[in-house]
């Protein structure tokens, strides 16, 4: 079996995230693992509506606001991707594991 451990990062500061995730992808490689991505997916523009009160009609001007995302996948180097997994990242950055087994092509599961 092998493990894929898949990473996604998302940031409303698009530096910090790339910067992030370009250091993330040396470390990988220093140490011999296979790695996926960095990926960037399409940045989602948010608005979020703000009201001063409870009554109905009575608004700010809404919050403009960008997330960026970039994913990563990690194979096999199971001990790598624990100690990625446990890494500090920056607290503008947000950070989901998602750990999937597989069974070799052509396997028995």
């Amino acid at each position: 079996m092998t493990f894929v451990t898949k990473l996604r990062f998302e940031s409303g500061d698009r530096a910090v995230l790339d910067e992030t995730v370009e250091g993330l992808k040396e470390l990988l490689e220093r140490k011999g693992a296979e790695c996926k991505g960095p990926h960037a997916s399409p940045p989602d523009r948010l608005r979020v509506p703000q009201y001063r009160n409870l009554a109905p009609g009575d608004e700010y001007e809404a919050w403009d606001y960008t997330v960026y995302t970039r994913r990563m996948e990690i194979h096999g180097n199971d001990h790598i991707a624990r100690e990625v997994t446990m890494r500090e990242f920056p607290p503008s950055v947000h950070v989901e594991v998602e750990v999937e087994q597989r069974s070799p092509l052509g396997g028995h599961t």
